[in-house]
């Protein structure tokens, strides 16, 4: 950020206040990281300043909490600290899946990324229980609902604007480095920041002499935090599972081996992925005259584009002799 003001001061064309606003709430085009080190340091950066401001903001929310009588505050201040879970969960996998293959681990051990999204899925559908049943239990004994001090409103929503300003943070970063998991985690704290919007509507509707908005707005928002974790958690499920990418990225990487001279067709393509990379496997058709050391020459260059050209760990290529009546996949 720093870098970013100094730039854009001396070169006179944007204020500093705007590049601040632009920066966090992403109207600026995102440059993506590729390098594994750099993927790796942004992550870390990243996640350490998550880790701060929910350490401060859990404390804050619990001890406002307390002193204004506001139960929906306590119960933000500790979804606060599941955010604060998730990071470490996040600096674990981040640390572990840069580790380089070994004997046990060929592929690397990239999918500490899917396991760690997968655990943030697990926690955000535990999170969202406990709201539920909270805000079912106060909606069942009305009279258990406290009149609160005006104090916790004023909390909830300066809580709203630091959350909001880390969500759209954390979700820079994770489309720069391309980061499944991280992207998981940024969501996470944008749940944390729809939870505070409820907890303000709550505390308004309290002061206001109607205690049963407090209880009605934390369901809605238990339950849109458990669909959330529900579909971090499917989502890294089915990737541990060896599910294919989506169709377009499986159309540009056939583009881009069709396009490789010497190739006339393919078949039999399949992808997976390790953590945010993807795995090929491919038959590629070359022209049935060729040498054997011609069809190997031809398989490498098609790798080298490949890999170049697309977010792809590895790859694995079968050369076939082009026959006539082969039906090849062009699509």
């Amino acid at each position: 950020l720093n870098t970013l003001l100094m730039a854009a001061t001396y070169s006179g064309k944007i204020k500093p206040e705007r590049v601040v606003w632009l920066f966090f709430f992403g109207e600026m085009s995102v440059m993506k990281i590729s390098n594994d080190k750099q993927r790796s340091q942004v992550a870390r950066k990243t996640t350490l300043v998550s880790v701060m401001v929910n350490l401060f903001l859990s404390s804050f929310q619990i001890l406002a909490g307390i002193f204004s009588g506001s139960q929906g505050l306590i119960a933000d201040g500790i979804h606060s600290l599941s955010d604060l879970v998730a990071d470490f969960v996040v600096l674990l996998a981040n640390k572990k899946s840069g580790k380089p293959s070994d004997s046990d681990h060929h592929y690397g051990h990239r999918r500490y990324e899917n396991g760690a999204s997968l655990v943030i899925g697990a926690l955000l559908l535990l999170v969202g229980a406990g709201m539920l049943w909270s805000a079912c239990g106060k909606l069942l004994q009305p009279e258990s609902i406290q009149s609160v001090h005006i104090t916790a409103l004023w909390v909830a929503l300066a809580a709203l604007t630091a959350k909001e300003i880390l969500f759209r943070y954390m979700l820079r970063a994770a489309k720069q480095i391309q980061s499944s998991m991280l992207i998981a985690n940024a969501w996470h704290a944008r749940s944390d920041a729809a939870s505070s919007v409820v907890v303000a509507v709550g505390i308004i509707g309290n002061l206001a002499g109607y205690a049963w908005f407090d209880p009605v707005a934390a369901l809605v928002v238990g339950a849109l935090v458990t669909r959330m974790g529900y579909t971090f958690s499917s989502d890294a499920l089915h990737d541990l599972m060896d599910r294919s990418v989506d169709s377009d990225s499986e159309r540009q990487i056939i583009a881009t081996i069709l396009a490789t001279p010497g190739v006339v067709a393919l078949h039999d393509l399949k992808t997976r992925r390790a953590g945010d990379l993807i795995l090929v496997d491919v038959h590629v058709e070359v022209p049935g005259h060729l040498s054997v050391a011609e069809g190997h020459d031809i398989a490498l260059l098609v790798r080298t584009r490949v890999l170049s050209h697309h977010n792809v760990l590895h790859m694995m290529i079968h050369i076939d002799p082009c026959r006539a009546e082969s039906a090849a996949i062009v699509a």
